[in-house]
């Protein structure tokens, strides 16, 4: 790419960093929590959310089941940490659960739950995106008009932060996160003081409405159906755990430790943020409804189709802070700015794993190079390109992506445990020392007590969502799963192909000949030299070669060739149906018939041009002769290029480029003094 060229790029994500840089960009505990847990963190503002509006179904009466599910959202988090950090000490490479599930279950089990992965982070990015723009709509009516415009310009602009690289886009994702952590702890502190010591009455803003209920009087399987829905919504809150097993190169050494001790830190300021506005909801009175225009009630009217219904957070914040204060415009901007962040976590985990996966043949070898700042680009690209068209199709609306959600998460989830079940089992195999026994039995009952966990939740998620949209996030695994095993196959069958064999084959054979032939057309300088440069060859025999399209030309050409004296004979192919590609493709492989040992070069000359739109007006038919050729064994193609004025405008145009710095190009500063150069001079 030309200097000029490169000048937006280098705005837009920096200078190019070298690969021996790499170690800079390593992250410390208190950037890799906002950078890989800013997805759980942050999706404790729509998860109790999501959990009262399932509730809303069976009506107001239902929501005394809402702390209940909580506590059972609780325990499923922290025997996830728990079996998560077992993972980082055993698999610190970053492959995570694709890396565990590939060990220790086989490569069907490792693409399946790169499959679930790989859509999971998709969904993040989409769910985070959307709640953040709903959230942000709260306070900014413009952007709930323009909700789907204003989620994709997130998408695109989180984009490049991330291509800026992981430190970099860790630094400034740090600050809005810990500030909406702080934010919700305090608004939980002061809204227990306000209740327990102060005796105040917080009332949401939602507080005095009805809820009519969908499906009033619910009991027995019906009742227990709609608390696994709602206990499968709550579980939102678990969605990005495995981020940070997967990211363990990105921190700073000791990594495992490190990563071990990011992932309980997550894990107490999730939970403890999670049931604190729960508690809070209940207390305020917060009321949420599926379809709030018609469910809603306020003095036994339906609140109607211009009613928005904000977020449990946003209504809990204004119920404790008050409306319209500054603590509560505070938490309400922070919050959707950590939602917006939250993808983030899938921006590191998607282009990670995508690199391993291309690094292991499942993907495209493009997604395994990083790019100018040592970030994995193309996988950052690919994310967002899937993120909006999610955002897009479902017009950026939280409720209906949610139910897409969590199926992946937990698909990967169970593989993984049952994975380090298997792990533990065979090292406790050869294991003799019964402290490290003892160490790797403890290790393997909280990954199998995991396992039984999230496969329990796993068959909950999948009974009580398939029909509300988790059948397209099932759909999405098996398209992954069968183009990873596609691209496999095809990346196995080329390289067996192209194996060098052991012994002497047909391809370390020396041709018997080498039969050159130059295409023609008329005869003028880039002619001249093709047929210059077919001589210097030395082939065993040479001939040039014209297709009679136009018989007075041909009849030209023949007496050109003859006034000259061109020593090299002139072969012409009649084409009734003025082709050119055909004729000639037809002649080389009959030369390839008559003589299987030979070898036949084509020589075709070429004009080089030094803008696009000249290209298109030169070498058309080259480029089909080229194209078809390519597909016949035992022919070489070489290109004899000439280049025109044009071209050489062209080169001068880059020359003056190249003295000329981009920004951010080259660093300023004192000129380095040469050794042997005097104090005087």
């Amino acid at each position: 790419m030309s200097k000029l060229t490169d000048v937006p790029k280098r705005i837009l994500i920096g200078r190019a960093l070298r690969s021996d840089r790499l170690g800079e960009t390593l992250l410390p505990k208190r950037v890799a929590l906002p950078v890989f847990a800013s997805d759980p963190l942050s999706s404790v503002a729509y998860a109790p959310g999501e959990v009262l509006l399932v509730l809303s179904v069976a009506g107001l009466s239902a929501y005394h089941f809402s702390p209940w599910i909580a506590v059972a959202v609780v325990v499923l988090l922290f025997t996830v940490v728990a079996s998560y950090r077992q993972n980082v000490h055993a698999y610190p490479s970053g492959g995570g659960d694709y890396e565990v599930a590939t060990t220790n279950l086989g490569p069907r089990a490792g693409v399946t739950v790169a499959s679930a992965l790989l859509v999971d982070y998709v969904l993040t990015v989409a769910v985070s995106i959307s709640a953040g723009t709903e959230n942000l709509g709260s306070a900014i009516p413009f952007v709930v008009e323009h909700k789907v415009a204003c989620a994709i310009a997130a998408i695109v602009l989180l984009t490049l932060m991330n291509l800026r690289g992981v430190r970099e886009s860790g630094t400034l994702f740090a600050i809005p996160t810990y500030v909406f952590v702080a934010g919700v702890f305090t608004m939980i502190a002061w809204g227990t003081f306000r209740s327990v010591v102060l005796g105040d009455d917080m009332r949401a803003p939602t507080a005095d409405y009805e809820i009519n209920p969908e499906q009033p009087g619910l009991a027995g399987f019906a009742l227990i159906f709609l608390l696994l829905r709602a206990f499968s919504s709550g579980c939102a809150a678990l969605t990005g755990v495995e981020a940070i097993s997967n990211g363990v190169p990105a921190f700073r050494k000791p990594k495992s430790r490190n990563a071990a001790t990011t992932l309980a830190m997550m894990g107490l300021l999730a939970v403890t943020m999670f049931c604190g506005i729960i508690a809070l909801a209940g207390a305020t009175g917060v009321r949420m409804a599926e379809n709030p225009a018609t469910d809603l009630f306020h003095d036994g009217v339906p609140l109607g189709p211009d009613y928005v219904q904000h977020p449990v957070i946003s209504q809990v914040a204004e119920a404790v802070f008050g409306e319209g204060s500054l603590l509560f415009l505070g938490l309400a901007a922070a919050t959707a700015l950590v939602l917006f962040l939250a993808a983030n976590t899938a921006y590191n985990g998607f282009p990670l794993l995508g690199s391993i996966l291309a690094q292991d043949r499942y993907l495209p070898r493009q997604l395994h190079t990083r790019g100018d700042r040592l970030a994995f680009s193309n996988g950052i690209v690919l994310l967002a390109g899937a993120a909006i068209v999610l955002v897009w199709v479902y017009g950026a609306s939280t409720t209906r992506l949610i139910q897409l959600y969590i199926v992946g998460v937990f698909v990967s989830f169970t593989l993984s445990q049952i994975g380090m079940v298997r792990h533990w089992n065979r090292l406790l195999a050869t294991e003799k020392q019964q402290a490290a026994r003892r160490h790797m039995t403890r290790s393997r009952a909280i990954n199998a007590f995991g396992a039984f966990f999230t496969g329990l939740v796993l068959v909950v998620v999948l009974v009580t969502k398939f029909t509300h949209g988790a059948w397209v996030a099932m759909l999405g695994m098996c398209f992954f799963y069968v183009l990873m095993t596609a691209i496999r196959r095809h990346y196995d069958r080329v390289s067996e192909e192209i194996a060098a064999p052991e012994a002497p084959g047909d391809d370390m054979v020396r041709p018997s000949r080498v039969h050159s032939v130059v295409l023609i057309s008329k005869i003028h300088r880039p002619t001249l030299r093709a047929l210059a440069y077919a001589k210097l060859m030395r082939s065993d025999s040479l001939e040039a070669l014209s297709v009679n399209v136009d018989t007075a030309e041909t009849r030209a050409l023949h007496a050109e060739w003859e006034r000259r004296g061109i020593e090299v004979p002139l072969k012409v192919l009649d084409s009734p149906y003025r082709e050119v590609t055909r004729p000639v493709i037809e002649y080389v492989k009959n030369l390839r018939k008559e003589s299987p040992r030979d070898v036949v070069s084509v020589i075709i000359p070429e004009y080089v041009v030094g803008h696009w739109y000249e290209q298109l007006l030169h070498n058309q038919s080259a480029l089909r002769l080229k194209g078809r050729l390519l597909f016949t064994p035992g022919v070489m193609v070489t290109s004899v290029p000439y280049q025109l004025q044009s071209s050489e405008a062209a080169k001068r145009r880059a020359r003056k480029r190249a003295d000329w710095a981009a920004p951010g190009s080259v660093r300023r500063g004192p000129a380095e003094r040469s050794k042997d150069a005097s104090p005087h001079t």
